[in-house]
């Protein structure tokens, strides 16, 4: 198509954004414009969210001196425009972006078919010298109404939810409104990704209304209620008593935890908002399986992790922006030393924090079959806590013996979580900061690097490389950025550690520095991944 004819009514440059979104829905399919605007998503999940997706159109807001002349514009630079027609929704999102003159000024929306689908073009008229060239200015630059859409081919409720929960769990885009289009009888659902690009899913008939903006941010604005509550349920052993005897009252649960019946009723209910537990009509509670987690008896249980997140480390949290505005941790700056030490001299922290560690062992579980160990004969785990991953290692390959790197406290709790392979496991007090043991074939750093800023990391490295021979293996487990959970514990880093979350590449590089270079990766439970590497 010719778009090289000067127009009446378009700028040039207007002309050149139309022409580069006519370009992109005539060059682009369905899986090609998800990689570019969720590079999150693997090319087996692509090919999924395809199956129930379509490429649909792109859009691009320009601004015509008049709305008069515009078809006959786009007609001349070789387009077939569809009807004019008012755009209230887009000039509803440019008032609240404007004020008052983006109001009282008509947008419109022409749709112009391309390829077997659609370049949808909205229009705000702007006069020369007038005071809206400002509001084109910024727009232009800024691209807030650009977007690419697609169309839900999928019939009914459950696969766009589920849609809903990829896009936004696993790709890491954030809803940003939407709602129902009667007179198109569809539900327009707005996401915007990482990289401030907007992208709109289109869903044939109604369905569930898009969240209040001014309601979801008081739903985050009381997270903190929920983490209490939670908590509260932890401290009180709710989880056990359900367990143990489904169905059970609020008043038979008061007098079983020592609590009021009243004030523990109205707790309950909170809960069952938060999806842990169920009310049945009866007047009484059972367990749910998002409850499930925090009852003590089962395995990986998330009781002392509610404890440790809703007591000290949630303290800490009220000195975020000390931590924010300094880069300091404010869990030093509140207890006055690092959380490490001050756990050493508080005996009760110091054990819960070591149970909360082991809560979150379930992203281990996989390690022992993803590597090799047929020929291995020595792993050191360097900083291991209380010997969870290096237990699951030797406990799955019995000619292996182990050797853990922690500090005195720590090994305590570890003797005692390696009861059964004392005889194949070396405990030495340390520091990796200075020396690492020497002779393994494979390192372990679980959860290690986390907690440090990029220089300590270097060192701690540079020990590990030291003591291992070329060809000797290092298996990293960390947490990865972009993904929501690793963005969250980045800022419980910051808070609470003075560590952060990386992403794979800046582990790439600390690798690289320190001699070692990275094979391959893999994904676990829990968000976590493992990154296995080895000294070049």
């Amino acid at each position: 198509m010719n778009l090289s004819v000067v127009q009446a009514c378009l700028t040039e440059t207007d002309l050149e954004r139309i022409r580069h979104a006519a370009d992109h829905v005539r060059d682009h399919d369905t899986d090609r414009v998800l990689a570019g605007l969720l590079p999150a998503l693997t090319a087996e999940e692509r090919a999924d969210v395809c199956r129930h997706l379509v490429y649909d159109h792109t859009a691009v807001l320009v601004f015509p001196a008049s709305l008069d002349t515009l078809p006959d514009d786009l007609r001349r630079a070789g387009l077939e425009p569809g009807p004019v027609t008012p755009s209230v929704v887009v000039r509803g999102r440019l008032a609240r972006r404007y004020g008052a003159a983006v109001a009282d000024s008509p947008v419109a929306i022409v749709h112009v078919p391309v390829a077997g689908r659609t370049v949808e073009i909205f229009a705000l008229p702007v006069p020369p010298g007038s005071p809206l060239e400002a509001v084109a200015a910024d727009e232009r630059a800024a691209g807030h109404e650009s977007h690419h859409a697609f169309a839900v081919t999928a019939p009914g409720r459950v696969i766009p939810a589920g849609l809903r929960t990829l896009l936004t769990e696993r790709a890491g885009a954030v809803p940003d409104g939407g709602g129902y289009n009667r007179h198109e009888n569809v539900t327009v659902l707005y996401f915007r990704t990482a990289r401030h690009r907007r992208f709109e899913l289109r869903l044939p008939g109604r369905h569930d209304p898009v969240p209040d903006a001014t309601l979801s941010l008081l739903g985050v604005l009381t997270g903190a209620w929920a983490t209490q509550a939670v908590r509260t349920m932890a401290e009180l052993r709710i989880a056990d008593h359900l367990a143990a005897r489904p169905g059970l009252d609020a008043d038979t649960l008061a007098t079983r935890t020592g609590a009021d019946p009243d004030a523990l009723r109205r707790l309950l209910r909170y809960l069952a908002t938060l999806g842990l537990l169920t009310a049945s009509a009866d007047g009484t509670y059972h367990l749910t399986a998002l409850g499930e987690p925090l009852h003590t008896g089962t395995e990986f249980s998330l009781h002392p992790l509610a404890l440790l997140y809703g007591g000290p480390f949630y303290d800490s949290f009220a000195g975020l922006t000390y931590a924010v505005r300094t880069g300091q941790e404010a869990f030093a700056h509140r207890h006055g030393q690092h959380h490490f030490p001050y756990f050493a001299e508080h005996a009760e922290l110091g054990d819960l924090f070591h149970r909360a560690m082991a809560a979150s062992a379930e992203m281990f579980t996989p390690v022992p079959d993803l590597v090799d160990f047929s020929g291995v004969r020595r792993v050191v785990d360097v900083g291991g806590g209380n010997g969870a991953l290096l237990g699951r290692v030797l406990r799955a390959h019995d000619h292996v013996e182990g050797v853990l790197l922690e500090r005195p406290e720590a090994l305590e709790a570890a003797r005692a979580h390696l009861a059964g392979l004392t005889a194949r496991c070396t405990f030495v007090t340390g520091d990796f900061t200075e020396s690492v043991p020497e002779g393994g074939d494979v390192y372990l750093l679980s959860r290690v690097l986390h907690d440090w800023d990029d220089a300590r990391c270097r060192t701690i490295l540079a020990r590990c490389a030291e003591a291992m021979r070329p060809g000797a293996e290092l298996l990293v487990v960390e947490r990865l950025l972009p993904t929501a959970s690793a963005a969250a514990w980045d800022l419980h880093m910051l808070c609470n550690v003075g560590g952060r979350e990386r992403d794979e590449p800046h582990y790439r590089r600390l690798l690289e520095e320190a001699g070692l270079k990275q094979v391959a990766r893999h994904e676990l439970p829990l968000g976590a991944s493992l990154l296995h590497a080895v000294r070049v």
